[in-house]
């Protein structure tokens, strides 16, 4: 399977010069725990870094540093790991857990964003196919069951 077939299209991200209250406000608005900070290059969106709410808690609450003074270009994570859409799935798993990394821009050919492929993302896709292979051992069984009585 490929990261581009099970990547989430529906990416929200900023700019490395928004304010922190409003990269705050659309983690809030979009109930996700970070987001892809991209930055215009030739008409594309290419992914420069990510901020999370970690990010916000660590860098900038228990600072105790003023927000009006930042901006996301301050405090993101700018050692930027990416999968490109035909990567393998498994082998962008591994290299997620290699790196602890929890949330991976996904860019097309051209560098540019694509998606965004996330664990919560993996979990429920491998929960899924689970419980699609327990339904299957569960159907088998019963055939066994009634093909012996």
């Amino acid at each position: 399977m490929l990261v581009g077939k099970i990547c989430n299209r529906e990416v929200v991200f900023v700019e490395p010069d928004t304010s922190i209250a409003e990269t705050a406000r659309l983690m809030r608005e979009h109930h996700v725990g970070g987001l892809v900070v991209v930055q215009e290059k030739s008409g594309k969106r290419v992914p420069v870094g990510i901020i999370t709410d970690r990010d916000l808690v660590i860098e900038v609450i228990a600072e105790g540093v003023d927000m009006g003074d930042i901006s996301v270009g301050d405090i993101m994570s700018n050692q930027l790991v990416t999968a490109r859409e035909g990567d393998d799935l498994l082998e962008t798993l591994k290299m997620m857990r290699a790196r602890g990394i929890r949330r991976l821009p996904v860019i097309d050919d051209d560098g540019a964003l694509a998606g965004i492929l996330t664990v919560d993302d993996l979990i429920d896709l491998f929960a899924e196919q689970l419980a699609d292979l327990a339904h299957l051992i569960a159907l088998e069984q019963k055939r066994e069951q009634e093909k012996r009585k």
